[in-house]
């Protein structure tokens, strides 16, 4: 007869890697509890990259830290189901948490200056990680190293490991903070902004390297950028985000061709074909994201959006679906159709 708990440790490979469910953060460190992110629900299948995208202020970063629960214990109250390849985040121990960070899910921070220590060379952390998370000794863990640098290509891989973070430019920086992410071989990459502070050459270098690494690794990978047009060269599936909801989902194609929500056309329309002709306006949004510690009780959208009737104004949109995969959170989805522009 076979043992039922002989199947509770094998992987459930249909399983959703990442599944976030109702998910609410709440920063209570202030005057006015700030609810940063409100019922949010999204799933990440193993090998898939979703981005998240959005203004500043919409929750992106907020979630992703939430899937390593980096936020402050004592000043955060979080709700909801948070779970990574079949374990309950928010049920961790300090202990568990310290083997999950790293060997399960890794994160790509957006400035590697501030998150790589000044005081170690580059190599000393890298190294500090696999023997840690792996058991290898030093001599194992030095060549693991160096050939982690040699995959993200950073020119004399053998000179850099000795170098202190201060002492590299700022795309070598980023392809070192890739290889610590990617050291301890982690199911589940989360990248929080990781071509913001490079400049536009550097950008495209670091965005395809992470695809090209993504593809090879087989990783599950969420995204954080601004730039809907990154989020379209990486991404499988996009989220969109504002005031700490998912306002639209679906895959890039979708939300490229036949967006639904008039915030994911306005930010399409930032980006359209001619935007950056000499003598036309760049488009905008009117007005500013809403106050986070004091949400309206409809739509956080109404404010901004041209469509906006009185009913967006007193409750929540419903959630429309259009194809598997593609929701929106309106209630205008008939008239948002066939709105889109063209992305250049």
């Amino acid at each position: 007869m076979t043992d039922p708990t002989a199947m509770t440790d094998m992987p459930d490979t249909q399983a959703p890697l990442v599944r976030l469910h109702d998910l609410t953060v709440t920063f209570t460190g202030g005057r006015k509890p700030v609810q940063a992110v409100s019922g949010v629900s999204l799933e990440v299948r193993r090998g898939e990259v979703v981005a998240l995208i959005g203004e500043s202020g919409s929750g992106k970063s907020v979630t992703l830290r939430t899937l390593l629960r980096l936020h402050p214990e004592r000043r955060t109250r979080i709700g909801g189901q948070v779970q990574v390849a079949g374990r309950d985040v928010l049920a961790m121990t300090g202990r568990e948490l310290s083997a999950y960070r790293g060997k399960v899910a890794s994160m790509i921070f957006q400035e590697p200056l501030l998150a790589l220590d000044p005081v170690y060379t580059v190599g000393a952390q890298i190294m500090e990680s696999l023997r840690r998370h792996e058991g290898l000794d030093k001599a194992a863990a030095h060549a693991r190293a160096l050939a982690l640098f040699e995959r993200v290509r950073i020119p004399s891989p053998e000179r850099r490991l000795a170098a202190y973070p201060h002492e590299m430019s700022g795309g070598m920086r980023q392809r070192a903070m890739i290889a610590l992410a990617l050291a301890c071989n982690p199911q589940l990459l989360l990248a929080d902004e990781p071509t913001t502070a490079l400049d536009a050459t550097v950008q495209i270098q670091i965005l395809l390297l992470l695809r090209e690494l993504q593809r090879d690794l087989g990783l599950a990978a969420i995204f954080v950028t601004h730039d809907i047009g990154a989020a379209v060269e990486v991404a499988d599936r996009i989220a969109v985000m504002y005031a700490g909801r998912i306002v639209e989902e679906g895959t890039a194609r979708e939300l490229i061709h036949r967006p639904r929500h008039p915030y994911t056309i306005a930010l399409l329309r930032s980006r359209a074909h001619g935007a950056m002709d000499r003598g036309t306006p760049l488009g905008t949004i009117a007005g500013a994201p809403p106050d986070l510690a004091a949400l309206p009780p409809g739509c956080a959208f109404a404010p901004r959006c041209m469509l906006a009737t009185e009913a967006c104004l007193d409750g929540q949109p419903r959630v429309v679906q259009f194809d598997p995969g593609h929701r929106a959170r309106c209630n205008r989805t008939d008239e948002t159709a066939g709105l889109a522009p063209a992305l250049a």
